[in-house]
């Protein structure tokens, strides 16, 4: 399927110094589906209908400070490469073109509208990402923010002291909860009532109840559960065992989902591809290529190599920090490190990922060591 059956005209084009309080006008008074920033006509990025209506940034706040940078797309393009295209940029909207005409937007859910029914055929189990990160309720908010920060993440399952689920916290819920605050107090010196907002326990801050979904869902239902409770990302429990968590699936899992391929090759996709300055593409998939073999009975059918730039600095390298997951006929195996510009921070994820490909082929040897010892007993 070509975008063009997908792509909408309804986009707000805007220059990158108006005021966002004017651009919420527009949306209220036009509802276009995505706002698309130029600078003296010319494309410069892209702000998402959710990103303008949950945001309480300033009504004088510039066009600038909430756009993303997402790739332009031709019209003729496959469903899957956008798809693609939209993972690797982290956005949900990229701007469309036929040669030089700027032909519409697309949008992460008109890509799902489209495919629907295909997802049937995909189960959560296929797509959920594992090596999921958690918060106890009691946690301080401040050690929320870090972990989050640490992981590169928006969302974090929130346990009890037994580990049962008890509500979820994500990126929005705090500066909803900030800006909440900063209207309520009123402007002025806040560092002593923010440093308490860090103080705070998580369980103050959470949303409850969580919806969550089973690994044997099919994606096509999850996706239908999110899109009716109008979040990004469901936390996954364990059949019958809704107090457990086992994992989170997202919209952009989905979306991944759409570029998995049946080809030898093994399928690589990089989140902020801007970031890779001495790495290529190619180098990555043959280092990932190398680390697999290693265990040579476990094929890769799907790698998913995330690039997150931290604020600090060293001689002007960014802090950057790693994480691959593999998708493999072992199952999931992941890894992740932080360097001073991409390429020391994938080598790093690169390193614990091998330790973790080495620990499964470990585990499967000491079984079947145990399986042949037992075999051998039962023959005495």
């Amino acid at each position: 399927m070509d975008i063009e059956d997908i792509a909408v005209p309804e986009f707000v084009e805007v220059e990158s110094d108006e005021r966002l309080g004017k651009i919420r006008s527009l949306f209220e008074r036009e509802n276009p589906k995505g706002i698309v920033v130029v600078e003296d006509g010319e494309y410069v990025g892209i702000i998402d209908e959710r990103d303008l209506v949950r945001s309480r940034v300033d009504d004088d706040t510039k066009a600038g400070a909430l756009m993303k940078h997402a790739p332009e797309v031709d019209r003729r393009e496959d469903v899957r490469e956008v798809a693609r295209v939209l993972v690797e940029g982290g956005v949900r909207v990229a701007p469309v073109y036929e040669g030089e005409r700027r032909y519409g937007i697309v949008t992460a859910d008109a890509i799902l509208d489209a495919v629907l029914d295909n997802l049937v055929a995909l189960d959560v189990d296929d797509i959920y990402t594992t090596d999921v990160v958690t918060v106890t309720e009691d946690a301080h908010v401040g050690q929320a923010i870090n972990r989050l920060r640490e992981h590169g993440i928006s969302r974090l399952p929130v346990v009890d002291d037994d580990g049962n689920l008890s509500g979820i916290l994500t990126t929005h819920d705090i500066v909803d909860f900030v800006v909440r605050e900063d209207e309520r107090q009123g402007k002025g010196d806040r560092s002593g009532d923010l440093d308490r907002m860090l103080d705070l326990p998580v369980y103050d801050m959470m949303s409850s109840p969580v919806f969550t979904t089973t690994p044997g869902t099919s994606v096509r239902s999850a996706v239908e559960t999110m899109r009716k409770q109008d979040v990004s990302g469901l936390v996954v429990t364990p059949e019958g065992e809704d107090g457990l968590v086992a994992g989170v699936v997202t919209i952009t899992d989905v979306l991944r989902a759409l570029t998995f391929t049946e080809e030898d090759a093994m399928d690589v996709q990089i989140t902020s591809v801007d970031l890779m300055d001495t790495i290529t593409r190619e180098d990555v998939r043959e280092s990932i290529g190398q680390v697999a073999e290693k265990y040579q009975e476990m094929r890769v059918l799907h790698a998913h190599v995330r690039f997150h730039e931290h604020k600090e600095k060293l001689r002007g390298t960014p802090l950057i920090q790693c994480q691959i997951r593999l998708r493999t006929t072992h199952g999931q195996v992941a890894g992740s490190g932080e360097g001073y510009g991409a390429e020391h921070a994938f080598h790093v994820a690169l390193d614990k990922l091998e330790r973790n490909v080495l620990e499964i082929k470990g585990v499967v040897a000491d079984e079947r060591y145990r399986g042949q010892l037992l075999r051998k007993l039962g023959e005495l």
